[in-house]
C-alpha cells in the first residue's frame, strides 16, 4: 500500500504544480493584454491641425460652405476663419497676427506683405474678381437708377467703405472722383468697418443707398441693385491668395488656396455672386 501512496501523492503533487504554473501564466498574459495599443490609437485619431485664413469680409458666405468641404477632405484639419477688411487684417499680419493664408479683396493690400517679405510671394494666386454696384432698399421707392441720381435731394445717407482700409470703399472712391461726385456727396457718406456693414446700413434703412460688391447683393433679401459701376471707373477689383512666411502648415494652405481655384471651388464663388 505504501509505494501506492507515494505514487498517488507524487501525481497530486504535480497536478497541483501543473494548476500553478498555469494560474501564473494567466495572472502574466493578463495585463499585457489590457495595455492600449497606442499605435493603432494614433491611426485612428489623426492629428489635429488649426489652419488659420483671415479673408476679406465679402468672401464670408462662400468661405462658410468651402469650409465643412475642405475639412471633410481632410481629416484633421480645422478651417478658421478671421474676417474684416483687407486693410485691417493685413494690419493684424504686420503685427504678428497667428496666420497661415491671407485672402484679400485687393492687390494694394497684398501688395503691402509682400514688400515686407510677411507672404510666400510664390504661393500668390488671384482666385476670384468682383463687381461694384449701387444698392438701396428692397422696398425703395426712390428714383435711383444711375450714380449720377445720388446728388438727389431725397439721398440723405450714402454709405461705403473707409477707403483707407476697405477696398470696396478705395472702389467706390474711385467712382465716384470719376465721375466727379466725391466732393459734392461729402456731406451725405456715411462710413463702414467693412462691406458687409455697408450693406447693412443700407438693409437697416440707416443709408437710403450703398455702394457694395455684387457678391455682397446677391447674397442679400433686404437690398437691390440700382446700377452697377463701370469697371473703367476704379481700378479691377481682383481677390488674390498668399500663404503667410510664418505658417508652420504650409502644405496645407496651398491645399486650401489651390481648392478655392478648384472647379468646386469656383462654382460655389461664382455662387455667391463672384466672376
Amino acid at each position: 500500500m505504501y509505494p501506492q501512496f507515494r505514487k498517488y501523492l507524487s501525481t497530486l503533487l504535480f497536478a497541483i504544480l501543473l494548476l500553478m504554473a498555469a494560474g501564473c501564466s494567466t495572472q502574466t498574459a493578463q495585463p499585457q493584454s489590457q495595455q492600449p495599443d497606442t499605435a493603432s490609437q494614433s491611426a485612428e485619431k489623426p492629428l489635429q491641425i488649426e489652419l488659420m485664413v483671415s479673408a476679406a469680409a465679402s468672401l464670408t458666405d462662400a468661405l462658410n460652405e468651402i469650409k465643412p468641404l475642405f475639412e471633410q477632405e481632410h481629416p484633421g484639419v480645422t478651417l478658421t476663419y478671421v474676417l474684416g477688411s483687407s486693410g485691417k487684417l493685413a494690419t493684424q499680419i504686420e503685427q504678428g497676427a497667428p496666420t497661415d493664408v491671407f485672402l484679400s479683396a485687393s492687390k494694394k493690400d497684398m501688395d503691402k506683405l509682400e514688400e515686407k517679405q510677411l507672404i510666400q510671394k510664390d504661393s500668390r494666386t488671384d482666385f476670384a474678381k468682383n463687381a461694384l454696384v449701387l444698392v438701396v432698399g428692397k422696398e425703395s421707392t426712390l428714383s435711383v437708377g444711375s450714380f449720377e441720381d445720388l446728388t438727389k435731394d431725397e439721398i440723405k445717407h450714402l454709405a461705403v467703405g473707409q477707403p483707407d482700409s476697405v477696398p470696396a470703399g478705395r472702389y467706390a472712391k474711385e467712382a465716384l472722383e470719376h465721375l466727379k461726385l466725391w466732393e459734392p456727396l461729402a456731406d451725405r457718406l456715411v462710413f463702414g468697418s467693412d462691406v458687409r456693414q455697408v450693406l447693412t446700413f443700407v438693409e437697416s434703412g440707416n443709408a437710403e443707398a450703398g455702394i457694395v460688391y455684387a457678391s455682397d447683393a446677391a447674397i442679400s433679401e433686404k437690398v437691390k441693385v440700382a446700377a452697377k459701376a463701370n469697371e473703367e471707373w476704379h481700378k479691377p477689383i481682383v481677390y488674390p491668395g498668399a500663404i503667410t512666411s510664418s505658417t508652420e502648415h504650409a502644405d496645407l494652405a496651398k491645399a486650401f488656396i489651390a481648392y478655392l481655384s478648384s472647379e468646386k471651388g469656383k462654382e460655389i464663388l461664382q455662387k455667391y455672386g463672384f466672376q
